[in-house]
């Protein structure tokens, strides 16, 4: 067992998991003292973590700095955990009262050539997905700096930053740098730009009232990413931001008003001097030290150490993500257990989307905040029309095609869902955002490798929709005979209301109408049919009668997955399933009685046909739209959004781990829920009743 690390900080215990990863010793709770081995880590050189010192010189043993990383996370504060972080055994790197690990390593070590490209690799990445510390700042600049004249910026920081007092600085230094700023670039645009924490009202700063007090400052209180103003090669004055650290990586003139771990190595123009620097470093040297030496990486989601590269790679989809929910969403009518999983998706520059119960009050709040109206499926296509007249863009939302370890009726939180500005994927009247994008988007060829080990992957982990059931023993099928799998629907479901549906389908009951075209076309065939388990499991419409059943199908497979059948089956035939998608992932030959979302593109058997569909699509450019490009995902366990490999991730986990106490509870209220609508669905003349 390795030597204990003592943690006195609750919010370094949260993250003991990266605290062993950085330091390799076991994460040890400390409360009124440390022990007497191993070493004691703190929150940098800040004040909360002067315990943490002391109990280290009381017990002679090492302290070890800890602190957030240069490449952060989306949003600033305790909820978002750090993406990366640094350690520090002589000092920390803000504060250059004395030497740290990363002064040291800057001052003396030699970098190599792969280094060295690597860092210009590194950096090329970082601008070209515009990732600064945070990064949910809008990437437009306001009407005002928009223009031909020079742009000087002077960076604010919070107050009692410990990089200011660290910097050999302090708040009298904004005032001197301001002052400089103006004095050195007469005919200028001098701008103070206020810190994240400051405009969002978190924190104070230094320079807003010093601005106010300046004749011609423009004081820059929007949260804009960096990117966009040194987009505009500025010249930046600073006291010791990491936007100064940034601003000379891309090439840009830096002034220092104090001692920033970037000053000293010839890179900035310093009005203090540090004594123990002074070797000229180039960008390259100085990135690699800082991101590849210095800094640690850990997976958003899962927590484990990654590449710099593959920090920045998830760093840029959530910046992605985020910065394209860019106006304002009111939810109407969202269950509240679903509620935490449509935020997260939602969740953009303008906040987390309201969520309001009545359609009066929900179309007004809409209509009042000039923001766009979302709902649930059918609720959002009967209401658009009536407010595209108002003026107010309508979002159709449904569960995606990868969607949950359970059904959505016993509670279970959704992974997945689409969120849908023309249509809806299972209306076949007219164009959906998934039409839209198979009909004329364009497909790279990185895209459709990931699609393509998706695919893979979803096919070797039995990945489906619902991920319901264990792999029931098949009954002996006939090998003489052509099987034919038939997944049933469910009868009133929007899906086969509105996915169209070829002639002989039309009217009554729609399995047996389904397994009578069936039948029809194929006398001869060993029809294999499966329930849909929302009509055997809540007794929704379209149950089927034992004897009607008989008639209709040679094997009725009740209780059980669909996946060991794909294997068993020479193809299915389906109005609109999504049964019939994952078996065209599995390669099976698939007919369509209806129009599916993934009918019309050349890979299925179509007995039904559109005008707008007709292009000729792969099976990986079919999964890029339908399962990367059109779908949001949402991550449980990080509360963050994510990618369609990480939800494959989570399902795999809660296939091997016992339910949590939260898990039975909600397991329960979907019985409970599940036993309610079968009650209902038995009185007379309810649409679930079964059919004779």
């Amino acid at each position: 067992m390795s030597e204990p690390v003592h943690i006195f900080s609750s919010g370094l215990w949260r993250l003991r998991e990266e605290v062993a990863a950085l330091t390799g010793l076991e994460p040890c709770r400390a409360f009124l003292s440390a022990g007497t081995t191993g070493a004691v880590a703190g929150w940098g050189y800040r004040p909360t973590a002067e315990r943490a010192q002391a109990a280290a010189q009381r017990r002679g043993l090492p302290y070890i700095a800890i602190e957030d990383g240069f490449l952060r996370s989306l949003k600033p504060g305790p909820a978002q955990r750090p993406s990366s972080m640094v350690l520090d055994r002589s000092g920390i790197y803000y504060d250059a009262h004395g030497p740290s690990d990363l002064e040291t390593l800057l001052a003396t070590a030699n970098f190599s050539e792969a280094e060295r490209s690597e860092a210009r690799g590194l950096l090329a990445e970082i601008a070209a997905r515009r990732l600064s510390k945070y990064n949910h700042g809008r990437d437009s600049l306001p009407p005002e700096l928009v223009g031909s004249r020079p742009l000087v910026l002077a960076i604010d920081q919070t107050a009692g930053d410990q990089s200011i007092r660290g910097g050999l600085a302090d708040g009298s230094s904004f005032a001197r740098m301001l002052d400089a700023a103006i004095a050195e670039n007469p005919g200028a645009t001098v701008v103070a730009k206020l810190h994240p924490e400051v405009i969002g009202g978190v924190k104070a700063g230094y320079l807003g009232e010093l601005a106010r007090q300046r004749a011609g400052v423009m004081l820059l209180g929007e949260n804009i990413n960096p990117w966009a103003l040194l987009d505009r090669r500025p010249r930046v004055y600073t006291v010791s931001s990491q936007f100064g650290f940034e601003a000379a990586m891309a090439g840009l003139q830096v002034t220092c008003f104090g001692a920033p771990f970037y000053a000293g190595w010839g890179l900035t123009d310093d009005r203090i001097a540090v004594a123990r620097r002074g070797r000229r470093l180039s960008r390259e040297d100085l990135a690699a030290a800082l991101y590849l030496r210095y800094s640690r990486y850990f997976d958003i989601w899962r927590r484990h150490v990654v590449s710099a590269l593959e920090a920045i790679e998830q760093l840029g989809f959530q910046r992605h993500h985020y910065l394209g929910n860019g106006r304002r969403i009111v939810c109407l009518g969202i269950a509240r257990w679903k509620r935490r999983a449509v935020a997260a998706m939602l969740d953009g520059p303008n906040g987390p989307p309201s969520f309001i119960g009545k359609p009066g009050a929900a179309i007004a709040a809409a209509k009042a905040q000039g923001a766009d109206l979302a709902a649930w499926g059918a609720a959002a296509l009967s209401l658009r029309p009536e407010l595209a007249q108002q003026g107010i863009a309508t979002i159709a939302i449904e569960d995606g095609f990868i969607r949950s370890a359970g059904l959505g009726a016993a509670l279970v939180e959704p992974m997945s869902l689409v969120f849908d500005r023309t249509g809806l994927y299972y209306d076949s009247r007219g164009p959906s955002d998934l039409e839209n994008d198979l009909a004329g988007g364009d497909f790279e060829a990185a895209l459709l490798a990931r699609a393509a080990r998706l695919r893979l992957r979803l096919v070797a982990e039995k990945v489906s929709k619902y991920n319901l059931a264990t792999a029931p023993v098949l009954p002996a099928i006939p090998a003489d005979r052509k099987r034919i799998l038939v997944p049933g629907q469910v009868a009133d479901d929007w899906a086969v209301r509105l996915g169209g549906t070829a002639a002989p389908l039309v009217g009554g009951n729609v399995n047996a109408a389904l397994l009578a075209a069936v039948r029809q076309r194929n006398p001869s065939a060993y029809v294999i049919f499966k329930p849909h388990p929302d009509v055997e499991q809540l007794g929704r419409a379209g149950a089927l009668a034992v004897d009607r059943l008989r008639k209709l199908a040679d094997l009725t497979v009740r209780a059980a997955s669909l996946e060991p059948f794909f294997g068993a089956a020479d193809g299915i035939e389906t109005l609109s399933s999504l049964a019939g998608f994952e078996a065209l992932l599995r390669g099976l030959p698939v007919t369509v009685h209806g129009l599916p979302f993934y009918a019309g593109w050349g890979l299925t058997t179509d007995l039904a046909h559109t005008p707008r569909r007709g292009r000729r699509r792969s099976i990986d450019e079919l999964v890029a739209a339908c399962l990367i490009r059109y779908p949001r995902y949402w991550d449980p366990q990080s509360g963050l959004a994510c990618p369609p490999e990480v939800v494959l991730d989570r399902l795999r986990e809660m296939r091997h781990r016992p339910p949590s106490a939260k898990d039975r509870a909600l397991r329960l209220a979907g019985r409970v829920v599940i036993s309610w609508r079968r009650a209902l669905s038995r009185l007379p003349g309810r649409v679930g009743k079964v059919e004779i």
